[in-house]
């Protein structure tokens, strides 16, 4: 298991786990991000990063990043 600030564009990753506070895990949560369900890197710039997931493009910071686990 790593951060998705780890992940190369382009791969495909299963979430495994969404950390955070329970109002950051909704939210995210909100986005598409959960457990089970497929996100891909689309790009990555100084951390903060666009990616795929549930069939629409989302960008998130470095911090909400490093809680997604993939």
């Amino acid at each position: 298991m790593m951060p998705l600030t780890m992940a190369k564009a382009g791969e495909a990753n299963i979430i495994k786990k969404v950390g955070g506070k329970e109002e950051t895990r909704r939210f995210l949560e909100n986005l598409g991000f959960v457990i089970g369900g497929l996100v891909t890197v689309v790009s990555e710039i100084n951390g903060n990063m666009i990616v795929n997931v549930k069939e629409s493009r989302v960008a998130i910071n470095k911090d909400m990043a490093n809680k997604i686990m993939v």
